[in-house]
């Protein structure tokens, strides 16, 4: 696969003001543990090869383990996830998906029991600058860092 442009390049500032968002809601309190989830999650739905490639290796470094992040698109079926991670990937899913789930009711009273108003907004912008992220990526052909194995 071949980059389509570098759109880092071609709109230095608008890509920069996406990046502005991004540390507004790294430093807006929520736990960097469910940010990668959610950042990982969205990827995975829209078949973003970058940014799961990204977030998950960011998610690896603040800790996560290697379970959690092969069991994430199965999050439902596993235990490993807890009540306010559930209600935030369950919104993530339903923001996503919004032209076919409309953000149901009970998504959202789910994820209002585990979170504040000011953690609910940063959250959904949390889910709307990952798929921003994740158009740009996909639009644009972003190509993931490639590891070579050596032979031992």
């Amino acid at each position: 696969m071949k980059a389509r442009m570098n759109f880092y390049q071609a709109a230095p500032e608008t890509i920069k003001a996406l990046v502005a968002v991004e540390s507004q809601i790294t430093a807006s309190g929520l736990e960097q543990s469910l940010i990668e989830l959610v950042k990982t999650r969205a990827s995975q739905i829209n078949g973003c090869a970058y940014c799961i490639n990204m977030h998950t290796e960011d998610a690896r470094k603040h800790g996560e383990t290697e379970q959690r992040l092969y069991l994430l698109n199965a999050w439902r079926e596993s235990p490993l996830y807890s009540e306010r991670e559930r209600a935030a990937l369950a919104w993530t899913e339903a923001l996503t998906l919004v032209a076919e789930t409309h953000a149901p009711d009970a998504d959202y009273e789910a994820v209002r029991a585990q979170f504040t108003d000011s953690e609910l907004v940063n959250l959904t912008t949390l889910i709307g600058a990952i798929n921003a992220w994740n158009r740009i990526a996909i639009g644009f052909r972003a190509v993931h860092p490639v590891k070579v194995k050596v032979a031992a």
